[in-house]
This record gives structure tokens, sequence and C-alpha cells, in this order.
């Protein structure tokens, strides 16, 4: 099969965050959906490493919503996001949260290894290029557990469609 071109650059701008993540109707997630999945991946690293976990990277964190959750449960964790809209990364800074995108991983300041890796909601989105790039530096941040979700081209959801990578 041909490598798939990567899909147009998308502006997640304020807009972006205020129309997907702020607006009751049209909501990619909620609070108690966010604490659920944060607690759901704390306890499958934690199972894994037979300990709790201390350190947590998040890619593709958009406005870091998972970080309250994972703080929440573990308030000593050492968080990290990583975004690559430049208004979400500027509103998170103060909360550990660097500009850039899963091809860029291996370029940033991150200081690994992380007990918990999480990625969601991003792979979809990404080309073939990026994917692969992404994912090899997210296996060599990965100490515990790389937590990944991505919608597939066999899943019907609701939500953002624009530059979606239907992927088997």
């Amino acid at each position: 099969m041909p490598p798939r071109a990567p899909a147009p650059p998308k502006l997640y701008d304020e807009a972006y965050f205020a129309r997907w993540y702020h607006e009751p109707r049209a909501r990619a997630a909620t609070r108690a959906s966010v604490r659920r999945k944060a607690a759901l991946a704390l306890a499958a690293a934690e199972h894994l490493l037979e300990r709790p976990v201390r350190s947590a990277l998040a890619v593709g964190c958009g406005e870091a919503p998972g970080r309250d959750a994972l703080l929440g449960a573990r308030p000593r964790l050492r968080y990290v996001g990583v975004e690559p809209s430049a208004w979400a990364a500027a509103r998170g800074a103060a909360r550990g949260v660097l500009r850039g995108g899963l091809a860029d991983l291996d370029g940033l300041p991150l200081r690994g290894p992380f007990d918990l890796v999480v990625c969601s909601d991003v792979l979809h989105y990404v080309g073939d290029a990026d994917l692969r790039r992404g994912l090899s530096a997210m296996a060599s941040l990965a100490r515990g557990l790389l937590w990944l979700e991505a919608f597939t081209s066999e899943d019907e959801f609701e939500g953002d469609l624009e530059g979606f990578v239907p992927r088997t």
C-alpha cells in the first residue's frame, strides 16, 4: 500500500478548542470521562510497574485536562504535556506543556523516560511518516505503559472529521 500523504494543516486555535471542548453540545470529553480515562491508564501502568506512577507524558494534550485528573490521583507525579497548537501550548506553559507535535518528540527537552506515556485522539489525525516517527519516540520514552487511543477506518464516531486519516 502506498504511503498516505499527510492531511492539510488544521488550525488548532481558541475557536477550535471552544467548539470541541467547551461547547456542551459538541464536547469531545467531559471532566468525568477524563478522570475515568486517567484512572484506567494509571491502574494499567501501576499493574505493570508494581508501584505508583511517578511520571507521565501526554502527547497531544491540548489544554491538558488530563493533567488535573492525573495529579488529582497522584499529587507528586511529574507531568509533561506536548501540544502542537501554539494557542493551547501557550495557555498550558505554566502547567508543564511544551509546544511540539508527534514527530517533534525526539527533539524536545522531555527528561524521560516516563512511567506512563499517553497519546489519545491524535494518531488518526497525522500522516504516516509522523505516525511512525512519533510511535518510535514514544516507545523509547515509555518505561512503563504506552497508552494509545485512535479511531480506525471501521469506527463510527461523532466529532472532528477534518483531517481524519482512516487506518485499519
